[in-house]
């Protein structure tokens, strides 16, 4: 579509929260634009068909806390088909790989060191999680692995008040053709310009002067919903300037959690279904769920640090580790077995530069700072603004229909 010269709302980003807000806002008689920098919409969820015919999530994947999230009625609504499978964590290890009195071992080391940081979080004193791990116990690597996949960084950058605000109901589901898929169908009534990349919001005049890709525009409210580092590193600008929302992205930052997918050569040649994890004392390790949905093959997890290097190595460097990891653990005949589907690779996407956000150890109360809005004509929207949701897909859709709201308190439009 061709970029008009003036909106009523402009939203900055067309993931979950922007098309949350584009869609709040749909019965009022606001005319609204989102602009999206993709050529698709749901930002850092999105699925791909692979040549095997198995739907990939490069990016969100799971409905946490499904109870209470509001993709669930969403997915009902449009038809998409939603697993409620137990997820393969924790105790639904492969026996082989992880034996079950190691696995024990593990898991109440890393249930204590969650109880020691629950009970510390509560002293209202911030620290980085790290320092809850037990001194000595052999599990901290492993315990600070599971910490790249929760927060996709290590514990030492993670606040105990961020980490410990999290509400997670332990109810997690699935769809079956794909999150991202979910999302960019949700969006699909949405006005939106693709390929349009915003570099300046000039808020200085009594309208909202947006500069992009394709030309300016102007807006009498703005939603921001971008990643929070593209507000850090000033991809996006402020005039004038914002140095406030600056420092509560920059103490934000998205940390880094990338997938593979792998399919197999012949139909059920794995081990039971569930996870595939190594007693590894090490923090540098993938994760792997068995046969997802039921399909002849194995999805993969990497995070923080680890991933980044990866990412850092190349274009399949992530598949090579997965093969090189399942092959350790199950046997040398698997390299050959095993057929490359797909790979994230979220730290080098332009428009994210990372997976989610944490806040780093004494800035929890950076979520807050986010998501006010400025002068009631610019909100922010986000996971990265939600006070308990945050990392996720559902967190972000709160945030966008929480901004629209109050545009619409602000605005006598029904």
């Amino acid at each position: 579509m061709s970029l008009p010269s003036d909106i009523d709302v402009a939203i900055i980003g067309g993931g979950a929260a922007g098309i949350a807000a584009a869609r709040t806002l749909e019965n009022s008689k606001l005319s609204v634009l989102i602009l999206e920098a993709r050529d698709r919409l749901g930002g850092r969820g999105h699925t791909i068909m692979t040549s095997a015919g198995i739907p990939f999530d490069l990016g969100c994947g799971w409905l946490h806390s499904a109870d209470e999230n509001n993709f669930v009625q969403i997915a009902e609504q449009l038809g998409f088909e939603i697993d409620r499978t137990r997820p393969p964590w924790r105790e639904q290890a492969v026996e082989k790989a992880f034996p079950q009195s190691e696995r024990a071992d593990f898991i109440a080391s890393l249930d204590s060191f969650y109880e020691r940081a629950h009970a510390a979080a509560h002293s209202g004193r911030d620290a980085a999680a790290s320092n809850y791990l037990e001194p000595g116990n052999r599990w901290n690597p492993m315990i600070d692995a599971i910490s790249t996949y929760v927060n996709g960084v290590e514990l030492d950058r993670v606040s105990i008040l961020d980490m410990d605000a999290y509400e997670d109901t332990e109810i997690n589901w699935r769809i079956r053709r794909g999150y991202g898929a979910l999302i960019e169908a949700y969006g699909t009534p949405c006005q939106v310009s693709f390929d349009t990349q915003v570099t300046l919001i000039d808020h200085s005049g009594a309208r909202i002067k947006i500069e992009t890709s394709r030309g300016t525009l102007t807006a009498g409210k703005v939603v921001v919903t971008v990643p929070t580092n593209l507000i850090a590193n000033e991809s996006i600008r402020f005039h004038p300037a914002l140095p406030a929302k600056v420092d509560a992205a920059a103490n934000l930052p998205l940390g880094l959690d990338d997938k593979t997918m792998l399919a197999l050569d012949r139909p059920h040649d794995l081990p039971k279904d569930g996870s595939l994890r190594a007693a590894t004392m090490g923090t540098a390790m993938g994760t792997y769920h068995l046969r997802p949905f039921g399909q002849n093959c194995i999805e993969g997890f990497f995070g923080g640090k680890f991933a980044r290097e990866l990412e850092d190595a190349g274009e399949g460097a992530l598949i090579a580790a997965s093969i090189d990891e399942i092959a350790a653990i199950l046997g040398n005949d698997y390299r050959k077995k095993l057929k490359p589907l797909g790979e994230s690779r979220w730290a080098h996407d332009p428009f994210a530069h990372g997976s989610y956000s944490h806040a780093l150890p004494g800035h929890a109360d950076k979520r807050a700072v986010l998501a006010a809005p400025v002068d009631d004509r610019l909100f922010f929207a986000g996971e990265a603004t939600s006070p308990h949701f945050f990392s996720t897909a559902h967190g972000a859709q709160e945030t966008g229909a929480r901004a629209a709201e109050e545009i619409l308190a602000k605005s006598p439009v029904s």
